[in-house]
């Protein structure tokens, strides 16, 4: 499962990327994981499974929500309080929703 989050430069998210897998491997999901920035969405369009977008981008979401459902690739905002605490497993869950 390809997961992909988009923010402002790709940067700011990679501390969470990095606790995402960590809780991936311990709950033994096989997952990647990136974190890029919301202008290489059409690219991210054409790999992703689910994509996530981050608090800092959400004014962006409904023009991005209508990429998503045209390339029928599942997106949603991180949850903001678990984005502030970096919280990989909260994150990744939520990322798993999606893909049902």
């Amino acid at each position: 499962m390809k997961i992909t989050l988009l923010c402002a430069l790709g940067m700011s998210t990679s501390l969470l990327v990095e606790r995402m897998k960590k809780a991936a491997d311990n709950q033994r999901i096989n997952a990647e994981i990136e974190a890029h920035s919301v202008d290489d969405i059409d690219n991210q369009l054409k790999n992703s499974d689910v994509i996530l977008l981050g608090p800092q981008i959400r004014y962006k979401k409904n023009e991005l929500f209508k990429k998503g459902e045209a390339a029928k690739v599942p997106m949603a905002v991180i949850d903001m309080k678990a984005y502030g605490a970096t919280n990989g497993e909260k994150v990744l869950e939520q990322a798993l929703g999606l893909n049902n």
